[in-house]
């Protein structure tokens, strides 16, 4: 994965664990698995320690977990839901299971015994991919009708996985692929750049400024100079180089002085 596509999932991580829905989640599931006291930790540990260990098991787990999806969702987008979740689920569940050994080591000194072992990551493998499904389930459906709802005039989301459809923010040619960028994420189409642009619709203001770059003005949020070019800076961090035939576009556009 390339440093653009690893700093994005990055900050895109960040935002999601400090967000406050996520952080009340986080602190409402330690409280009930440390009144509930599954695993017999209820007997091994005070209330105080318990719900550190529960609250250390269960935020870092959840950290674990959604790292690794949002580093590896992107390029899986284009998968059917249940292939997605199965691979999802099983590579999560690998960091999960370090997380659970490397805790209940440093809590308790204990490791499971050889024996224990195909039990024990059976165990973890099947309920991360049940809430890996609950996961992907309700952010498809929460982004398809919050973030993104059908938008007329934009044919080109057509061709976008449904998670991925938001405001349309750059196309990019790929060898024989346009990359379809939009506010959720981004997609690889087999076609070309003059066929995507001309679906982009009348709706999205925005220009071709590169032989192989389009990009929506309102998801610009910066403009500088480069010799006699300029460089685009887009809403979801990537940069887009314009040609010095477009400057031209970019001031009728209002993005550079005249």
């Amino acid at each position: 994965m390339s440093d653009g596509k690893t700093q994005v999932a990055l900050r895109e991580w960040r935002a999601y664990m400090t967000r406050r829905e996520t952080l009340l989640a986080l602190a409402g599931v330690s409280v009930f698995v440390t009144l509930a006291a599954p695993f017999n930790s209820g007997a091994l540990l005070g209330f105080g320690p318990r719900l550190v260990y529960w609250a250390a098991m269960v935020s870092l787990t959840f950290a674990a977990g959604s790292l690794i999806t949002l580093t590896l969702k992107p390029g899986l987008g284009a998968l059917p839901f249940a292939f997605r979740v199965f691979t999802l689920g099983i590579l999560t569940s690998l960091g999960v299971l370090a997380v659970v050994v490397v805790i209940n080591a440093m809590a308790f000194g204990w490791v499971p015994p050889a024996r224990d072992w195909p039990l024990f990551a059976a165990t973890l493998v099947g309920m991360t991919l049940l809430i890996t499904a609950a996961f992907q389930y309700f952010d498809t459906r929460m982004r398809t009708d919050q973030n993104h709802p059908p938008r007329a005039g934009v044919p080109i989301l057509d061709r976008v996985p449904i998670e991925k459809r938001g405001a349309l923010v750059a196309l990019s040619v790929e060898d024989h692929y346009v990359r379809v960028r939009t506010s959720t994420g981004e997609a690889l189409i087999l076609m070309r750049l003059g066929d995507a642009v001309r679906e982009v619709g009348e709706t999205t203001r925005g220009a071709q400024v590169h032989r192989s770059h389009w990009a929506a003005f309102d998801q610009v949020t910066g403009v500088r100079r480069d010799g006699d070019r300029a460089i685009l800076s887009m809403t979801t961090g990537d940069d887009i180089p314009v040609s010095r035939t477009n400057i031209k576009t970019l001031k009728e556009a209002g993005l550079l002085p005249r």
